[in-house]
This record gives structure tokens, C-alpha cells and sequence, in this order.
């Protein structure tokens, strides 16, 4: 059965913009429609930008009666309505003092999402928050109902003038052009370990805030600096899951790309590319096929960080490794295997 992707991102035009929500909608649209949803095919509605409250609703409607799986995209911020103080989803004409009548309630998303069937639909968010707005969700969880999965974040608001960026949801659809859609949950803290280095917010995961997700601890401890601590702590996680799954399992090469992650986020690409290549033989030594998208993307992301390398020795070291793992995986840029060659020739002449 097809699913259904929403892709909405909303803020106000002019001096109320905190996000510029928009911006993400060319990267998630690189997404191939299947990817997005996490089923063999997909419808795909997009809204940038709106305008109406009522035609957002329309969209909605359309999107939670359609059969099977739902995931719906949401960049934007939230602002309060002045009479109820209830959460709004500021839309292109929303100022504070029209909130009520300009911008999308966000129980309405709940309500229209109600009566979909448990498990059916998943929400990924990318939320900025104003001052008013902010002060009030440390007291009041956002409530998108209790039948379906929630991931992503709220942002505090940005700094006085600035216009923040929806990274979380960039992270999201980066990660997601691989071709590769990890479970939800996997993919949620993959996203946040990229953007470990950006201040705090709130947290969502299930239905609610997280408190003792271990990515969370380690995102913490990259935000504070300590990517030492970071490494540490998933090393920790990659051993206990191969005691309890075995090496060479989906849980042990998780926390290794989360490792890999960890090294990239601490200036060392010579161990982010060496841990890419482990986890892409890892993979490949388990039958995963060539052209499998975690086997490409793994020796993608081993690639790249193997450019940034900036000591000769360890760059032919790694170079060597790569054009091996390259001759197998030659993956879906033309032309990879020779940018490797090319690059072991000019090292070599470096003595």
C-alpha cells in the first residue's frame, strides 16, 4: 500500500520571521518519495509557505483519510493566540496580534490526525518557538496526540534579528538522500548528533519530551565540548550491543556510524573515514549487497571525510583502503574510484 508524505514548512513573512522554514523543502524534495514515507511508494503534498489556515486544514484532511502510513514533515514556529494562549503554527500572514485568525491551531493537527489507526502516522518537527511561546511549553507539553510518533525538536527563538535555520530537518532529509531510511527513532538521533553543536532545546521523541536517551547524553556532551566523553560513552553502547546481538549487527554498526558521527563532530576525519570503512566492510561481510544504500552511503561519508584528511601518511594509508572498498562499491557519483586514484597519485609524489 502507497504512504502518504505532508511536507509543510510555515513562518511569518517579514519582521516575525524566527526560521526560515522554507529553505528545507528543496532538500526533502531531493528525497526520493519512497524514502520519505519508508514504503515502496508515495504520494508527496507540499506546502510552502501558506497563506490560509483553512487551506493548510484542507491538505491535512486530504493527507490522514488516505490509506496507509503517513509521515508528516512540519518546519515552521509557533506562537500563541492572545485570547486562549493556545499554540498556533505562524503561517505567512500571522503577527502577534493576529495569531487567532491567521495562523493554524495546533490541536487541529491533532484532531484531524485522531482517528488515523494506532501506529499509522508519524510526525518529524522542526519547530522554533517565540519568547511568549517558549516560556510557556516548559510548562506545557506540545500535544500532538497519543496514537501516533513524534520526532524532532522545538527551538529556542534565535537571537535579536537573526533568522534561524530549520537544521534539524536538513539533517533529517541529508542523512535520508542516501537512499537509506533507518527507523525513525534511529534516524531522529542521527539528526540530532548533527547538530550537537547547536544550542539546547526541547527534545521530542515518542510522544513527548526525552529525558535518558542515551543520544541525547552523548549530544549533550558534544554541545559541552567533551567529545572525548562522547566517544567514550557510544564505545560503551557499540560493546554492549554486540554482547547482546553480536558483532556485525544492526545495533553494533549503528552506534559505530554513530562513533564515525562523533569523530567527524570532533575534527578528526582520519577516524571518521577509518570507522566508515569498518562499518562499510562490516556490511558488506554480512552479504549486504553492493548497491545496498547503507553499504553506498557508508563508503560515501568514508569518502568525504577521507578528503579532509590533512596528513599525507594517514591520507595514503586510508587512500589505499578506499580505492579497494571503491572498486567494490563504486556507489552512484561517476567517476569515484578515479577521484580516489587520482588523489593516491598526487600523495605519492609527497614523499
Amino acid at each position: 500500500m502507497p504512504g502518504t508524505v505532508l511536507l509543510l514548512a510555515a513562518a511569518p513573512v517579514g519582521r516575525g520571521c524566527l526560521v526560515d522554514a522554507a529553505s528545507v523543502l528543496p532538500v526533502l524534495a531531493a528525497v526520493e518519495p519512497a524514502v520519505l514515507s519508508g514504503t515502496e511508494t508515495a504520494n508527496v503534498v507540499e506546502l510552502a509557505d501558506p497563506l490560509e489556515p483553512q487551506a493548510v486544514l484542507t491538505r491535512l484532511r486530504a493527507a490522514a483519510t488516505a490509506p496507509g502510513p503517513l509521515t508528516v514533515f512540519v518546519a515552521g514556529q509557533l506562537q500563541l493566540d492572545r485570547r486562549q494562549r493556545l499554540p498556533h503554527l505562524a503561517l505567512a500572514r500571522t503577527t502577534p496580534a493576529t495569531v487567532r485568525y491567521t495562523a493554524l491551531p495546533w490541536h487541529w493537527i491533532r484532531e484531524e490526525l485522531r482517528l488515523r489507526p494506532p501506529g499509522a502516522t508519524s510526525l518529524v518537527l522542526d519547530l522554533h518557538a517565540d519568547a511568549e511561546t517558549w516560556q510557556w511549553l516548559r510548562s506545557h507539553p506540545l500535544d500532538s496526540g497519543h496514537h501516533h510518533t513524534v520526532h524532532g525538536r522545538i527551538a529556542p527563538p534565535p537571537g535579536r534579528r537573526a533568522v534561524a535555520a530549520p537544521t534539524y530537518l536538513k539533517a533529517v532529509a541529508t542523512i535520508l538522500r542516501s537512499g537509506h531510511r533507518p527507523p525513525l527513532d534511529e534516524l531522529h538521533q542521527q539528526a540530532l548528533l548533527r547538530i550537537a553543536d547547536e544550542p539546547p532545546g526541547l527534545v521530542l521523541a515518542g510522544g513527548g519530551p526525552a529525558a535518558d536517551d542515551p543520544h541525547a547524553v552523548i549530544s549533550a556532551a558534544v554541545q559541552a565540548g567533551r567529545h572525548g566523553e562522547a566517544e567514550s560513552l557510544a564505545a560503551r553502547y557499540e560493546q554492549a550491543a554486540a554482547r547482546t546481538h553480536g558483532p556485525g549487527s544492526e545495533p553494533v554498526l549503528h552506534w559505530s556510524e554513530v562513533r564515525a558521527d562523533l569523530a567527524m563532530l570532533a575534527g578528526d576525519p582520519a577516524r571518521s573515514c577509518r570507522v566508515w570503512l569498518s562499518v562499510a566492510d562490516a556490511r558488506l561481510a554480512a552479504g549486504q549487497p553492493v548497491d545496498a544504500p547503507a553499504v553506498e552511503a557508508a563508503v560515501d561519508r568514508a569518502h568525504h571525510q577521507w578528503g579532509q584528511v590533512g596528513e599525507p601518511a594517514a591520507a595514503r594509508e586510508l587512500g589505499l583502503a578506499l580505492a579497494a572498498l571503491r572498486s567494490r562499491v563504486p556507489g552512484r557519483r561517476e567517476g569515484a574510484l578515479d577521484h580516489v586514484q587520482r588523489q593516491l597519485r598526487q600523495l605519492q609524489t609527497q614523499g
